[in-house]
């Protein structure tokens, strides 16, 4: 018994000191980034913007072993409004997130949704990109200019599609395109799909004469040549795309998309800290450099507060151009 219980002391006080590092030790513990069970909803279908972006971020910070076992999940309908009522729904809930961007904020005002993004707290927005014009391989479309004239001449006949609702990205960029080319936004035939990767099959098969979206979402088929790029909506030219600005090509507009990540209603300060905090580490991260290079996507990062204000004044600018354009 003498011998037995100094080296049960012994043990015990190894173990106290061996116990701390063996807790704190592990990527993401030591920066406060490590939420478990944490999930990321995508409002609109696979292939998207939204859904490309929401999974990009999580392996990223997994890979940067900021956090682990991120879940991605889909929950489409009426132009992201559907997995907006479910966050707003989630009080509380710090480990529910929700990749969206301004398509989002013009669904809320042409659905009439009764939950807007005024009800969500602000995590981050985290990127801005062009918006391409662009058709199949088989199009008779070989440039902007061929497009613009048959476009002019019967707009009802010359169907554009894109992966947002009315008032999202997809749709102002060639209303605003309608708008410079002297054609009334309203003769516009405008068919919406319920992101880029429903939108792509419909350009691909010819359904729509031309379609409208974000430049990391369809890469992949710009390069195999199976899509051919007519314009791009910012105000510079994109690198590894050969086509000009709307400008370059006689249109005086130019338009650029954002993304960003919102969570629920009702967090505790520690809660929506911790949130900011994951993304300020994957902003800062080597593998979200790279993906922002990779996808074209322009860095545009904005946290917390400063990001509610963003998103108040995009809610006015949105209503605005519906006004404006008749819309």
């Amino acid at each position: 018994m003498r011998l037995r219980t100094p080296l049960a002391l012994l043990g015990s006080a190894l173990l106290v000191l061996v116990g701390p590092p063996l807790l704190t030790s592990g990527g993401g513990t030591d920066t406060g980034t490590q939420i478990p069970g944490l999930r990321f909803m995508v409002p609109n279908t696979p292939g998207g913007g939204y859904d490309i972006t929401a999974r990009t971020m999580a392996k990223n910070a997994e890979d940067a072993e900021l956090t682990h076992n991120i879940e991605v999940f889909n929950l489409p309908g009426a132009g992201g409004t559907v997995g907006l009522s479910r966050l707003v729904g989630e009080h509380g809930n710090g480990k529910l997130a929700m990749s969206m961007g301004l398509g989002v904020v013009g669904a809320v005002h042409t659905n009439k949704s009764p939950r807007t993004l005024a009800d969500t707290t602000p995590i981050a927005r985290i990127s801005e990109e062009s918006d391409i014009v662009v058709v199949s391989k088989n199009s008779p479309f070989k440039t902007i200019g061929d497009l613009v004239k048959a476009w002019k001449a019967n707009p009802a006949k010359v169907p554009v599609g894109g992966g947002s609702s009315a008032g999202g990205p997809d749709h102002l960029a060639p209303m605003l395109m309608a708008k410079a080319a002297g054609i009334a936004p309203k003769t516009v035939n405008y068919i919406p799909f319920d992101g880029g990767g429903e939108l792509l099959a419909s350009i691909l098969g010819d359904k729509v004469s031309f379609g409208v979206s974000g430049v990391g979402e369809y890469l992949d088929q710009i390069q195999s040549g199976e899509l051919r790029v007519l314009a791009v909506t910012g105000p510079e030219r994109i690198p590894g795309v050969d086509a000009p600005t709307l400008r370059e090509s006689g249109l005086d507009t130019d338009f650029t998309n954002w993304r960003g990540v919102v969570a629920p209603p009702g967090l505790s300060d520690a809660q929506r800290d911790k949130l900011i905090a994951l993304f300020e580490k994957l902003h800062d991260s080597p593998q979200w450099r790279e993906s922002l290079k990779k996808n074209n996507w322009d860095d545009a990062f904005l946290t917390g507060e400063k990001f509610g204000d963003f998103l108040a004044g995009e809610d006015r600018r949105v209503d605005s151009v519906l006004k404006e354009l008749g819309l």
